[in-house]
């Protein structure tokens, strides 16, 4: 069984950084596209960015330039480097592993940027 999990969210004050990491179970992620999404208060969930098998990524508008991920298809796991952070990038960061069949999703981390 396949679980996807979240750490290194918390409060930072605004230009600041924080370090997001997932820890996926199971090898069928290693063949997968993995990426980080969002969701704030009272909106639908978004794509932050996703990199692909082949190390192709795709970052939103909002955080191109100041978010970074990276993976390592070995450990089986996808970070995403976060800085100059403001107060709207605050949302809960859901790690998602997207393979052929369905998707995976972690049960999200806490990220708050204060202003």
């Amino acid at each position: 069984q396949v679980q996807v999990v979240e750490s290194g969210g918390g409060l930072v004050q605004a230009g600041g950084s924080l370090r997001l990491s997932c820890a996926a179970s199971g090898f069928i992620c290693r063949l997968a596209t993995m990426g980080w999404y969002r969701q704030a208060p009272g909106k639908e969930r978004e794509l932050v960015a996703t990199m692909s098998t082949g190390g192709s990524t795709n970052y939103a508008d909002s955080v191109k330039g100041r978010f970074t991920i990276s993976r390592d298809k070995a450990k089986n796991t996808a970070d995403l480097q976060m800085n100059s952070l403001k107060p709207e990038d605050t949302a809960v960061y859901y790690c998602n592993c997207e393979a052929v069949a369905r998707s995976y999703w972690g049960q999200g981390t806490q990220v708050t940027v204060s202003s």
